[in-house]
């Protein structure tokens, strides 16, 4: 299993997840620094405000990444170091953290990669609304600039987004993300502000001529029916309900990135059921028409696959309820299924126009534990091996697979999972801050090393 050279081999990260001082240096509050604050949100009442001390400690980190060889480190800015209230003033102290980071990237032979957004928005902003407020659009672009303009000299990789679906969704609508928020119509109108804000950041970069690509990175889950896994015949309501399902997941995201539209059959279920306003809906449609501009990368998360079958008792937005089939899962109760991997992205590449794509997040979190100062984590080996044969079949069968970023590079802040979670090829001793490499960090590096 080998992989085209110059083939990009990273890892990621996230503001948040991992930088703590999260009031230093005249760092503004953001909607996580409020929702970990507020009791009851996060597990064990567990907070970012100091994580991993990344913005203490990311010279030991990026010699750490230059150890395991890593071509490229892919993380995002926390938009409250650079607007403290979300626009207004620009924190100088907030920018010299990241050039200082940007330029030891750069030192160590490591290209950065930046997501502009990744979840941590300013709460100032929050409390006119948020993503669900049309102005955030401005907001988001001026912040968005700013950084492209200040780094195009170093920065040739740049993504707007991280994971809409989340934004939306686990934000807006199930509540268990920052903002916590509880309404399915909100969580629409940031799934629209956020596209929009998308396109005006890509159009102004393509029409500045700035040397620099710019994608997107999408959480994308593979759909399959159950009864259809267990070779049962497919009745027609329940194939046509769990697509739709699936389109809420996928292509509500997918079609307007790449096609300019949003899914017309989701939106006619979504206005039949009172979920949607049929003139909204169709504004939407037509404002995504008009601001449409293709990305030069899509950037995919890809973790599990979801199983699913009809069930007209189901409380959901569809018919539909979750199965889980019996098979190896992770400590976050996600099915190990790297045939996942390769179904989607041949899935991108029969349904849309052709586009460079990158694996921005694929891991997997076990129960690690030090033994002897070691960390012998094993069945994450054996997912990433699985993980990169999926995506190289891929490739032979014609995807323009151009990069692939574990995550995650170390244990972090796992969002309202706390730090029971462990994802990263290094090992964080949060008690002492001590970093631990794992067998996975070895195993990645030879795979690097040899591209094999």
């Amino acid at each position: 299993m080998s992989f085209p050279k110059g083939f990009l081999w990273g890892a990621a990260t996230a503001s948040y997840q991992i930088e703590g001082a999260w009031n230093e240096d005249g760092k503004g509050e953001s909607i996580w620094d409020r929702f970990t604050h507020q009791k009851g949100n996060i597990l064990y009442g567990h907070t970012g405000d100091v994580a991993c001390d990344h913005y203490h400690r990311f010279e030991e980190d990026v010699l750490l990444m230059k150890e395991l060889g890593l071509k490229a480190y892919r993380f995002s800015i926390a938009w409250t170091r650079i607007f403290p209230e979300g626009f207004g003033a620009v924190n100088e102290k907030g920018l010299d953290f990241y050039d200082r980071l940007i330029n030891k990237l750069i030192e160590n032979g490591i290209e950065p990669v930046i997501t502009l957004y990744h979840w941590d928005l300013p709460q100032k902003l929050q409390d006119i609304g948020g993503w669900a407020n049309r102005e955030i659009v401005n907001y988001y672009f001026e912040y968005a600039m700013l950084l492209i303009n200040r780094y195009k000299d170093k920065v040739k990789k740049w993504i707007t987004f991280n994971e809409p679906y989340c934004i939306s969704f686990l934000g807006h609508f199930y509540g268990v993300h920052a903002p916590g928020i509880k309404d399915f119509k909100v969580a629409m109108d940031v799934v629209h502000n956020i596209m929009l804000s998308h396109f005006k950041v890509v159009r102004a970069v393509k029409q500045s001529n700035i040397d620099a690509d710019v994608g997107i990175t999408l959480n994308l889950t593979p759909i399959y029916l159950q009864t259809e896994r267990l070779g049962y015949e497919v009745s027609q309501i329940e194939r046509e309900m769990v697509n739709l399902s699936g389109m809420l997941d996928n292509q509500l995201f997918t079609d307007p990135v790449l096609k300019g539209s949003y899914p017309q059959e989701l939106f006619d279920y979504l206005v039949q059921k009172d979920f949607l306003e049929s003139r909204k809906a169709e504004i939407m449609q037509q404002e995504v028409k008009e601001n449409f501009i293709f990305p030069d990368f899509l950037g995919i998360n890809y973790y599990t696959r979801a199983v699913r079958l009809y069930d007209e008792n189901s409380s959901w937005i569809f018919p539909v309820r979750w199965e889980h089939p019996a098979g190896e899962y992770t400590e976050t109760g996600w099915e190990v299924f790297p045939q996942g991997l390769f179904d989607l992205l041949m899935w991108i590449k029969e349904t849309y126009p052709q586009i460079p794509i990158y694996i921005t997040e694929n891991g997997a979190a076990y129960n690690d534990k030090v033994e002897d100062g070691k960390v012998h984590d094993q069945k994450r080996v054996e997912y990433l091996k699985q993980h990169f044969e999926s995506a190289r079949k891929a490739m032979e069968n014609g995807v323009d697979l151009r990069g692939y970023f574990i995550w995650s590079f170390m244990d972090n802040l796992e969002w309202a999972m706390g730090y029971t979670k462990r994802f990263g090829l290094v090992y964080i001793d949060y008690s002492t801050q001590k970093r631990i490499k794992k067998d996975s960090f070895y195993f990645y590096q030879k795979f690097i090393k040899e591209n094999s």
